[in-house]
């Protein structure tokens, strides 16, 4: 059962903040391109869809067509890894230099060959192929494995902060860049005109949990160090780690059980269905066992629990969510009223 584990997992993930129980950082997550696992998260969303084929045959077709050749390459794969002996051989500023210029590459090929977004649809690897979205998930997990098969550090992190200042919710995901030269890194967003953005508001692994942090821009929109939202000081960005497999996995399926059919945000039929609401839980719920730390599946289950009238479960699970957030440094204004209504996080 769900409840019983994130209850349990709670009181460790509040001591993570201490030097004392730090934990060490998972790995971030391997999303190579044409890799295992890359292959298993597109196979998950095709078999759900319903869909054929393999998503790695869609986007090298996309490629022989976009007119944005990678040097060496006329295959994607045989671009990437020509991009990787490139960045092999190359030394200091030139290594920088070449590595920024395949963000940037990165960045216009998807965005051409996806021209459409969709926050309905978008998370999934088959609404590239049926309907041409995608969504902030989907393009960073592509792009990210774009960039590792070429040789980059790179990964993912939740954004709560854009870079126009708006908060939200860990409403949005983008791709981080590892400058190779230790500088700093670079968020490659293909939801911004720009190949790099300046989303300031983040959460990634820091210090021994999941943490909110604000990224410290110097020129060229380059990250120079992130400061704990909870005020434990600032860390630079090697001290930074990326989103672990476990958490990518967890928020695509966060993404289907907030998006279902009638589920709870009415997906599709304009409001909450029974049918629906069951199907958000159901997913929520997997998010949850495949990262117990990501407090927006843990938030967003109380909502679904309370639109089922299970009231005395959604308080149980609000509660939960908000030791969650707390643990993590910062609570945003709507989980703090549904803490407040549930009675407290205690």
């Amino acid at each position: 059962m769900y409840r019983p584990l994130l209850t349990a997992l709670v009181p460790a993930l509040l001591t993570l903040g201490t030097p004392a129980h730090a934990a060490s950082a998972p790995a971030p997550a391997d999303l190579r391109y044409g890799g295992t696992n890359f292959g298993a998260l597109a196979a998950e969303s095709y078999k759900l869809a319903g869909l054929d084929g393999q998503f790695t045959d869609w986007l090298n077709a996309a490629y022989q067509k976009a007119g944005l050749p990678l040097a060496g390459g006329k295959t994607l794969t045989a671009g990437l890894d020509a991009r990787r002996a490139a960045l092999s051989a190359a030394r200091g500023a030139e290594k920088d230099r070449l590595a920024r210029e395949t963000a940037t590459w990165a960045h216009t090929f998807i965005k051409k060959v996806v021209p459409k977004f969709s926050l309905e649809r978008g998370y999934e690897f088959a609404s590239i192929p049926k309907t041409g979205e995608r969504q902030c998930l989907l393009q960073s997990t592509i792009i990210a494995g774009l960039l590792q098969r070429a040789g980059l550090d790179a990964g993912l992190v939740m954004v709560w902060k854009s870079q126009s200042g708006q908060e939200s919710n860990l409403g949005h995901v983008t791709s981080v860049l590892r400058l190779p030269g230790g500088s700093g890194d670079l968020e490659v967003d293909a939801s911004e005109p720009d190949p790099t953005a300046t989303h300031s508001g983040l959460l990634a692994w820091v210090g021994g949990g999941y943490r909110f942090v604000e990224a410290k821009f110097g020129q060229n929109n380059l990250i120079t160090g992130y400061g704990r939202s909870d005020g434990q000081g600032t860390v630079k960005p090697a001290a930074l780690t990326f989103l672990s497999l476990n958490y990518v996995r967890s928020q695509f399926d966060y993404y289907r059980g907030e998006r279902a059919t009638g589920g709870v945000l009415g997906t599709g039929t304009g409001k909450a269905t029974a049918a629906g609401l069951a199907s958000s839980e159901r997913f929520l719920r997997r998010a949850l066992r495949e990262e117990p730390a990501n407090a927006l599946a843990a938030s967003v289950l109380g909502n679904v629990l309370r639109k089922q009238g299970k009231d005395d479960e959604a308080r149980t699970q609000f509660r939960a969510a908000g030791r969650l957030y707390a643990a993590q440094g910062r609570t945003p204004a709507g989980v703090q009223a549904n803490v407040s209504w549930a009675g407290g996080a205690n």
